[in-house]
């Protein structure tokens, strides 16, 4: 549905709107946007312009007597059009205690990534998320096959940004040393400097006519027919589960003081995998992703905002970013997600 367009002034009292209940969690009335902003125009006029702004579906009325509440659809133009960013993006304490946080502890990639996460969603307040690296577009740096009995093979994949997979090929019998070593060489030639996504779709082309001497052939056949789960990413869990940060911290605002939203934020922090595959989704999105309420595809998120940025590790990439109600200081958050996965691919890279 098209979004109605907006004069001069109901673009400022729909931002005067939204900031007030950002702030308060109280439905704004026209003596209080008045007072606050000096609109130069006298509460009966921000009364009637509110009333034009429900009529076009930005602001509704919680009940009779109430001020009003921005919708989803005020929130989307506040964030495409209305919103200023703060300069700098993020203050000078906050950019030292989030590098500091996110460096100090253990330097193994999910690690890293769970100590954003959490400390992303302390400094905005939200629920902090973040997806690790996708596998499937990590590129092949070596590989080396290592005998272990004469029915099976280690292979081991080198791929760039630091990461190793192991694999178990299993062999009708014993292959001579020089089968072997002609094998990998074969491999690291023909598929040095590809994603595994890539291999997996090339690899019969590739290794065609590759093996002359029975036991290289017969091995190259066995990667030929069974390359679809030997080059395959299997997930660990950080691939596929999502880390999330302190859902105490989110439980704090006031959206969460009623039972029923209370439930909707521990039926997500209680299904995970939901959470990391409307992350998944997001992977290759240039710079903020920003979701809105009703906007998602699950009604379980109707209630809630996703801002999310991707961040880089080598060749690969992973999805970092908070989850809270709809009503949230966007300002803040999108300055310090996007901080943040850029802090993220600094550290990772």
């Amino acid at each position: 549905m098209p979004i109605p367009e907006l004069s001069d002034r109901e673009r400022r009292v729909l931002e005067a709107v939204i900031r007030t209940y950002v702030q308060t969690a109280e439905p704004a009335g026209s003596r209080t946007l008045s007072r606050r902003f000096g609109l130069g125009v006298s509460p009966a006029t921000i009364r009637n312009t509110m009333s034009d702004l429900e009529e076009k579906g930005f602001l509704f009325h919680p009940h009779t007597s109430a001020g009003r509440v921005p919708t989803d659809m005020a929130y989307r133009v506040y964030v495409d059009s209305l919103m200023r960013l703060p300069t700098p993006p993020v203050d000078e304490g906050e950019r030292v205690r989030l590098h500091e946080q996110i460096k100090s502890g253990g330097s193994a990639i999910e690690a890293i990534i769970a100590r954003a996460a959490q400390s992303l969603g302390v400094l905005t307040q939200e629920l902090g998320v973040a997806l690790g690296p996708r596998l499937d577009q990590a590129v092949l740096e070596r590989i080396e096959l290592i005998r272990l009995s004469a029915e099976r093979i280690l292979m081991v994949l080198t791929l760039k940004a630091g990461v190793v997979r192991t694999v178990f090929v299993e062999v009708p019998g014993e292959i001579a040393d020089q089968a072997l070593a002609h094998v990998a060489l074969v491999l690291n030639e023909r598929l040095g400097g590809l994603s595994l996504q890539e291999i997996r779709s090339s690899l019969g082309s590739r290794l065609r006519d590759a093996g002359s001497e029975s036991g290289s052939r017969e091995l190259l056949n066995i990667f030929v027919q069974e390359g679809e789960q030997l080059f395959d990413t299997p997930a660990p869990a950080r691939e596929h589960s999502v880390v999330l940060g302190q859902a105490s911290v989110l439980a704090e605002q006031p959206e969460f003081a009623h039972a029923p939203q209370m439930r909707r934020l521990i039926e997500l922090t209680e299904t995970p995998e939901r959470l990391a595959e409307v992350l998944r989704r997001r992977h290759g999105t240039q710079g903020i992703s920003v979701t809105i309420g009703n906007e998602h595809a699950d009604p379980r998120l109707e209630r809630f905002t996703v801002v999310t940025a991707e961040y880089r590790a080598g060749s690969l990439a992973g999805v970092i970013g908070v989850i809270g109600p709809t009503r949230m200081p966007y300002e803040k958050v999108v300055s310090l997600v996007r901080h943040t996965s850029q802090l993220l691919t600094d550290l990772l890279d």
